[in-house]
């Protein structure tokens, strides 16, 4: 924001909830932005430029970025353009632990799951077109299509693990789990890793 002019804090909130940035930036807590203020000002990111009040408002503090801040927000953007972080998202997390349920419960859960991501995607929806309404330019836009993207597809994969557990085609039990711990368990005296042989044969279970 300050790239584009000096301002204070309630103006860049104002600016990036108008932007629709507050699907993909934490803002909904003033101190959030307050606090992020603070690290870049110890950072010599940004400055203060000058104190405003207007009427009976309390005073203002207006910041400006510094040259420093201008180069370093230039290398994070183009870092993060050119460069998929490896993210460690809650959801896929879950997923590496589902045994821990019932494949019942599971299918539950996600059917919960489903019924939020349509009541997100409609929001989103709904979003775009009063931003469509005001003529916001799509260039400020493009990170509420990407999140609505990235939702879909989740809804989509999400339904399809539910449909595959409603039918019995993905399921486990407690006997099965039970034989698989004992046939992956390494005695004491055994190597920490055991290649698998080209010729060995591959057991599965769905």
């Amino acid at each position: 924001m300050l790239s584009e002019s000096a301002l204070h804090p309630y103006r860049m909130q104002q600016l990036i909830k108008a932007r629709g940035q507050d699907e993909v930036i934490n803002v909904g807590q003033r101190n959030s932005l307050y606090q992020t203020i603070d690290r870049l000002l110890r950072g010599d990111l940004i400055a203060v430029r000058e104190t405003e009040r207007e009427g009976a408002f309390p005073e203002r503090t207006v910041y400006e970025i510094t040259e420093a801040g201008r180069d370093t927000a230039r290398l994070w953007l183009r870092e993060q353009l050119a460069q998929p972080a490896r993210e460690f998202p809650a959801f896929p997390a879950a997923l590496s632990f589902l045994a821990l349920l019932s494949p019942e419960d599971v299918h539950r859960q996600l059917e919960t799951r489903i019924r939020a991501l349509d009541l997100e995607l409609a929001r989103l929806e709904a979003a775009t077109a009063e931003f469509a309404a005001i003529d916001v330019p799509r260039l400020f836009l493009l990170q509420g299509e990407l999140v609505r993207a990235q939702l879909g597809v989740e809804r989509d994969w999400v339904s399809s693990v539910a449909a595959d557990l409603k039918a019995g085609t993905l399921t486990w039990s407690p006997e099965w789990l039970e034989a698989l711990a004992t046939r992956f368990t390494l005695p004491s005296d055994a190597p920490a890793y055991k290649p698998i042989k080209p010729t060995d044969k591959k057991e599965s279970h769905t």
